[in-house]
């Protein structure tokens, strides 16, 4: 634990103003060329400093690779999760997600960001689909042609997931904060 508290010290964890350097695929007539697994090894956590309700996760410096958000804008609040890789126009998939003692395949589907597309779900937050995000141990997602995705353990997913079902606000130190890139002019790249 040591360890990684000195490492997010020299890198800072991934921010909104990486997601600028997320890059959507050009799509073409067919399905779009699946991706290699992304390396997590150093992969944190991080709140974002400009929508509260909201976690991104990623390597220091990259674009994000995984977003949760809890959007209490609506009459019912819903837990949105967005898997930052490149989707084909129309498409849907199952986000698998392992970990915690649980299994759980959840709905997603190609949203528009920009010039492209990417995975993007709701869910209510006391759907019993979430549980696998809210234990203390790591998480691997997968969506088909995006790769395995490792999510390195944090107690962030379960906060932000209670405070969505009604229960506690999450308690964040300055260091876990980061800003959020201003995206209304400039799509991912």
């Amino acid at each position: 634990m040591a360890a990684l508290l000195l490492l997010a010290a020299c890198k800072p964890p991934p921010t909104d103003e990486d997601i600028t350097r997320f890059e959507l695929a050009d799509i073409g007539s067919g399905p779009s060329k699946p991706i290699d697994s992304p390396d997590t090894e150093n992969a944190l956590w991080a709140y974002s400093t400009a929508r509260p309700g909201r976690i991104i996760y990623g390597n220091a410096g990259e674009a994000p690779l995984l977003a949760i958000t809890c959007d209490e804008d609506e009459a019912t609040p819903a837990v949105r999760i967005t898997r930052f890789a490149a989707a084909d126009e129309g498409a849907g998939a199952m986000l698998a997600l392992i970990g915690n003692g649980h299994r759980s395949r959840l709905k997603v589907d190609a949203v528009p960001l920009g010039d492209g597309f990417l995975w993007e779900g709701s869910f209510a937050p006391d759907d019993p689909q979430l549980e696998v995000l809210t234990g203390r141990r790591g998480v691997t997602a997968t969506i088909p042609g995006a790769g395995i995705l490792t999510l390195n353990p944090s107690d962030k997913p379960s906060e932000l997931i209670e405070a969505c079902r009604g229960d506690d606000q999450p308690e964040a130190v300055a260091e876990d904060f980061l800003p959020e890139p201003d995206l209304s002019d400039e799509p991912f790249q």
